[in-house]
């Protein structure tokens, strides 16, 4: 199991920037990706950016050269650096972890998905 803590949140105006960070715990060594994800008021939860064990990102296309994400050699914490910030970049960010599951050397491995709680980002002018 895999906890989930985003921070770094708030109200900013625009071109401004902030960083977020999502610390995890439990058992990190067996993430194989996280990513972070945004919702904004009646929108439907979208993906931002992603980054996986090798370090490749993706990123959607609507913050591509703005927003960069980033992790630590241990998937302890994951980044988002947001610069020149929109008011259409205003959601709920939320981090996500996708973890391999495999009790024992005998059984099949799954994957997991865990959340955080979010955390507020408002942009306004």
């Amino acid at each position: 199991q895999v906890r989930l803590v985003e921070s770094g949140g708030g109200l900013v105006q625009p071109g401004e920037s902030l960083r977020l960070s999502c610390a995890a715990s439990g058992s990190v060594r067996s993430i194989n990706a996280m990513a972070w994800y945004r919702q904004a008021k009646g929108k439907e939860r979208e993906l931002v950016a992603s980054i996986s064990r090798d370090y490749s990102t993706n990123y959607a296309d609507s913050i591509r050269g703005r927003f960069t994400i980033s992790r630590d050699t241990s998937w302890n914490t994951l980044y988002l650096q947001m610069k020149s910030l929109k008011p259409e970049d205003s959601a709920v960010y939320y981090c996500n972890a996708d973890v391999t599951i495999k009790p024992s050397i005998e059984s099949p491995a799954w994957t997991e998905t865990y959340w955080g709680q979010g955390t507020q980002v408002t942009v306004f002018s």
